[in-house]
């Protein structure tokens, strides 16, 4: 006597147990089919990651601009280091030179372009 192992029976049988198929039906539902699935939720966390990491950049960003601007308001010293720097202001008397280091200087030929 030889039993046989039929192997599309047992899954016939997997198949036709309601539990199994609701649990199949759900899964796909939820992975794919749902305005709400995983796929979706995994961008969205991913983005929100982003989000955070930005959101304290420019955190920093603005303490580091009030500072400034109270440096600025409050000594005329630092408001004139200020405008030479940044905008190249100059005495009449003056001479004004400007060493670029190798990134600023690819830095302004990129926006000249």
């Amino acid at each position: 006597m030889v039993i046989r192992f039929n192997f599309k029976d047992k899954i016939r049988s997997i198949f036709r147990n309601k539990y199994v198929l609701t649990i199949i039906i759900f899964v796909v539902w939820v992975t794919l089919l749902d305005s709400n699935n995983l796929i979706t939720r995994y961008k969205d966390m991913k983005d929100m990651h982003k989000l955070k990491i930005n959101r304290e950049y420019y955190i920093k960003r603005i303490e580091e601009d009030k500072q400034k601007l109270h440096e600025l308001k409050t000594d005329n010293h630092n408001l004139e280091k200020f405008a030479r720097e940044q905008y190249r202001m100059k005495k009449p008397d003056e001479d004004l030179y400007i060493i670029l280091t190798p990134s600023e200087d690819r830095k302004i030929t990129r926006k000249n372009k």
